[in-house]
C-alpha cells in the first residue's frame, strides 16, 4: 500500500495526515512534511496516524526525529492513534509500545482531542 500524506490546518495546529505504510522507502515523505511545516513557522503539529497500516523502525525513527525537532524549536507535537482497531489499538500504537517509546509522545484518540488545548493525552 502506498503512502499518502496531506497537510491541513485546524485551530492553529498544522495537521499532517498519514495513511498507508511508513517504511524505509516512504517515511522520508512524512519527515519532509514535518520539516516543511516548521520551515513555514508552524510550532504546533498534529500527526494523524489513524490510517497507517504498517510502521517499521524507519517510521518510528521519523516520529522520534519529529519529536526532537519540535522540542528544539519550542513547539508541540501530538499524535493521533485511535484506541480501536484490534486488541491494543492501532498498529503504530502497538509498535511504539513494543519498542518502549510510546510514553515519549502525547497521544490523542482523534483530531478534536488533539487540537483541544484543554484535552489530556491518553496514558501510555
Amino acid at each position: 500500500m502506498a503512502l499518502k500524506v496531506t497537510q491541513a490546518e485546524q485551530d492553529g495546529w498544522a495537521i499532517v495526515s498519514v495513511s498507508g505504510e511508513m517504511d524505509l522507502v516512504t517515511s522520508p515523505a512524512v519527515r519532509q512534511h514535518v520539516h516543511d511545516a516548521v520551515a513555514d513557522g508552524r510550532r504546533d503539529i498534529v500527526l494523524d496516524l489513524a490510517d497507517v497500516q504498517f510502521c517499521d523502525s524507519s517510521g518510528v525513527g521519523v516520529l522520534i526525529a519529529a519529536r526532537r525537532l519540535m522540542r528544539s524549536c519550542a513547539g508541540r507535537l501530538r499524535l493521533i492513534l485511535p484506541a480501536d482497531g484490534g486488541l491494543d489499538g492501532s498498529h503504530v500504537n502497538r509498535v511504539l509500545s513494543a519498542l518502549g517509546v510510546r510514553r515519549l509522545f502525547e497521544v490523542f484518540p482523534d483530531l478534536a482531542a488533539a487540537t483541544d488545548d484543554a484535552a489530556r493525552p491518553l496514558s501510555a
